[in-house]
């Protein structure tokens, strides 16, 4: 078997949204003779023009997530022998203007749908807004390693029933919006506790709230040791190319989930096998309630989720992430 080499290159290497969609990866390429370069995306012009004049000394450029202005689209276009795009945000709209098109965010996204060879998307929604660009697209979802929530069990040290959400700082602010209907339940059930795996945090008033600094080693417990997965989203163009990889984390922890009925999220819920879809506060407090008061419920809705996971595990979409490359490379 003839070995491929492939650069990958990436704004910022150390994202989990590199890690999720590529690095998690990089170990099957290999095993399937494709040697990988990562390489982070050069600020400087110079810079840049010197790694793209040296791609043709590869079989292809992987590109992940990262959209190009005219020149440098031109020169990589000229030097690179085969240019394949990953994402799996909405990178086409800016997240203060969602409705928008005519915006620089928009233009970028075009040009360099148009320059790639073959572009992988990680939801139907996206894939969508790459077709009229390019005529090779396919969807491939975001995978995860449900190997890390093996074993893990939930310990009953108390009562308490948690709630969780795990995120961004930049994400925060989606749930801090259900501050009020999260103080309703803390009044009703005082048993109740909210636990935040995040780099940022909020205090409530009535409920209690954990506050768990976010780390890839302590992840998979701080999520295991939690009763209810939290999802909330706005509907827009910018979250319905949200990928659902929040979700598949609390599935693979076992947790049921309640979450906002937006874009893959809806498909993510299975209609009601996994968990309830909330849209306004009232329905975030029903939804809650519910699910505090059927222990049971949350079990099997959490059993159904684990399994759903299992279709996303990193070996599963390891497999068709490594097919579409090397077909990409013929």
């Amino acid at each position: 078997m003839t070995q491929k080499r492939v650069l990958i290159l990436s704004h910022n290497p150390d994202r989990a949204s590199f890690r999720q969609r590529i690095g998690i990866y990089l170990p099957q390429l290999e095993a399937a003779g494709i040697a990988c370069t990562v390489v982070r995306f050069p600020k400087g012009y110079w810079a840049r023009w010197k790694l793209f004049a040296g791609a043709g000394q590869y079989d292809g450029v992987l590109l992940h997530k990262k959209t190009l202005n005219f020149w440098d689209a031109r020169i990589l276009r000229k030097h690179a022998r085969r240019i394949i795009y990953d994402f799996d945000d909405a990178i086409m709209f800016s997240p203060h203007k969602p409705d928008s098109r005519h915006s620089s965010h928009f233009r970028l996204f075009e040009r360099t749908m148009r320059l790639a060879d073959c572009v992988i998307a990680g939801n139907a929604w996206l894939a969508g807004q790459a077709r009229p660009f390019c005529s090779m697209v396919h969807i491939l979802p975001t995978g995860l390693d449900t190997s890390k929530f093996d074993g893990i069990k939930k310990a009953p040290t108390d009562d308490k029933v948690r709630l969780v959400w795990i995120g961004s700082k930049a994400t925060l602010r989606y749930l801090k919006e259900l501050s009020a209907a999260l103080e309703q339940i803390g009044k009703a059930y005082p048993q109740v506790v909210l636990r935040i795996i995040c780099d940022d945090f909020f205090d409530l008033s009535v409920m209690t709230v954990e506050k768990k600094a976010w780390s890839l080693e302590t992840e998979a417990a701080d999520l295991a040791a939690c009763d209810i997965g939290l999802c909330p989203l706005p509907d827009d163009n910018f979250t319905r190319g949200k990928c659902g990889f929040k979700i598949l984390q609390y599935f693979a922890a076992g947790l049921p989930v309640i979450a906002s009925p937006v874009g893959i999220n809806a498909d993510f819920l299975m209609g009601g096998k996994t968990g309830l879809a909330a849209g306004q506060e009232n329905e975030w407090i029903d939804a809650i309630m519910a699910l505090i008061d059927d222990a049971s419920r949350r079990q099997s809705m959490g059993q159904n989720g684990r399994n759903v996971a299992q279709q996303h595990d990193a070996v599963v979409i390891g497999q068709r992430f490594c097919a579409l490359i090397q077909d990409s490379l013929r």
